[in-house]
Order: structure tokens, then C-alpha cells, then sequence
């Protein structure tokens, strides 16, 4: 990873690519940051998502086998890191910064993720002033869905512009997302999930096979579908929704 890839790293990036190197020592980079997010994501949804932990925390155990204590050792300290890095600065693309700055783009099909500061624009040019507050007051919530998600950047700036303008995401948003990559997929589970986004991300072609639902709302994914839900959406919210609740 070059020094001109890094310098624009938070302290905290820097951290987590140095305890990815460890990781890394005996395999190949784009494998080692494939299985992390992958059992990272894992890690939350089994904590809420009771009808897939069995299946999921079989691979999760698969992947395990692949590294010694001291690399698993360092992707835990990776895991802590990003909770603490999202809670001490959730208006970043956290994890799809540092995806591109360790150059892993060039091991999943040259994918470049929007730039966060692009997001950030794109998201207050789409709540215009009081339109998200009329839409709550009427239906009880709104949703906002990236198809084509990456590591979810679009759907974080959304929900900070919310924070900046005093809506509660968390109860008045509902946050869905598909794309085709499984890897960038996990990102972004794993960045709603600790940003305590309720939705669900769906893993699949858009084009070819968009997510689809069994209400006319979108709050209930129809069967069938690789989809991951977030703590906030499995537990229930505001947004009337909730794997639970439907």
C-alpha cells in the first residue's frame, strides 16, 4: 500500500490497515478482507437474525479455520476498531475508504466506490427542506434505497444529513440496499448495522434480479433472497417494520 493511498487515512484507518497487514501475513489480501467482513457481518446478524445463525455460523467457523490465533487475534481488533471508529465518527465511509486505500479494488473487478464527500452532496440535494418531515408526519416513515450500494456511502451521508436536521433515522427511516458483490455487501451491513440503521441488504444483480418483497411498502423481503437484516430492523422501529413485528 503506497504512503500517497494513506495520508488521507484517519488515525483510526491507519490502525485497522496495519492489523490487516498482520492478517494478511500468509494469505492472499483480497481473500483475507473478503472473509473478515464476511464473518464480521456474521458476528451481528447472528446476534438478531435467528433463522439464519445455524447456516451462517457454520461458514463463519469454515472461514475461521483458514487463519492462526494471532491473525484471528488481529481482525478482532479490527472489528473493535470499526465499532469505535463509527461511534466516534459516523459521517465517513469508514470502511469504503479504507477498501480503496489498501488498493482491494483491484482484487473484485476494479470497483470504485463514490467518494464520501460526493455522497454527502447527493444526499442533501435529495431532502429538500420540511419534504422528509411532511413524509413522516403522513405515513409514520420514509425509505431510501441505494441499488448498486458498495459499502453503503450514499445511505450513510443519508443518514447523517437526517441527524443534521434533527430526524431520527432510526425510527423514521427505513435503509435498503442490494448489489451483486457479497464482499462490498458485508461492508455495508456491517456500517448501517453499527450506525444502527434499520433495513436490510439484499445480495444480487440488480438488473438481472432486483430485490423483491411481499408488501407493496418494502418493509418485508420475499423469500428466496440472500438478504441481511439489521439489528435495528430485526428488533423492530419506528418505521413500522421489523422482522418481528410483520
Amino acid at each position: 500500500m503506497s504512503r500517497n493511498k494513506t495520508r488521507h487515512l484517519t488515525p483510526r484507518q491507519r490502525t485497522l490497515a496495519k492489523l490487516f497487514d498482520v492478517a494478511c501475513y500468509r494469505n492472499n489480501r483480497g481473500m483475507v478482507w473478503s472473509d473478515f467482513v464476511t464473518m464480521a457481518a456474521i458476528a451481528i446478524s447472528n446476534t438478531v437474525d435467528k433463522d439464519q445463525a445455524e447456516e451462517r455460523e457454520k461458514l463463519y467457523l469454515q472461514l475461521a479455520t483458514k487463519y492462526n490465533e494471532k491473525e484471528l487475534e488481529a481482525m478482532t481488533r479490527m472489528f473493535a476498531e470499526i465499532v469505535e471508529g463509527l461511534d466516534e465518527d459516523p459521517d465517513r465511509d469508514l470502511l469504503g475508504e479504507l477498501f480503496m486505500a489498501l488498493e482491494l479494488s483491484n482484487s473484485f473487478a476494479g470497483q470504485f466506490f463514490t467518494p464520501y464527500s460526493l455522497c454527502q452532496f447527493m444526499a442533501s440535494c435529495n431532502i429538500r427542506p420540511s419534504f422528509l418531515e411532511e413524509q413522516i408526519d403522513q405515513k409514520g416513515w420514509v425509505s431510501v434505497n441505494d441499488p448498486a450500494c458498495g459499502a453503503g456511502a450514499l445511505l450513510v451521508a443519508f443518514a447523517n444529513e437526517c441527524r443534521k436536521r434533527d430526524i431520527n433515522y432510526q425510527t423514521s427511516v427505513l435503509f435498503t440496499a442490494q448489489d451483486i458483490d457479497p464482499t462490498v455487501a458485508a461492508m455495508c451491513y456491517i456500517q448501517l448495522s453499527l450506525l444502527g440503521c434499520p433495513g436490510y441488504v439484499v445480495v444480487a444483480d440488480t438488473l438481472r434480479h432486483p430485490a423483491e418483497c411481499l408488501d407493496d411498502r418494502g418493509l418485508i423481503p420475499a423469500p428466496g433472497q440472500t438478504v441481511w437484516y439489521t439489528p435495528m430492523y430485526s428488533l423492530g422501529s419506528g418505521t413500522g417494520g421489523g422482522r418481528r413485528k410483520c
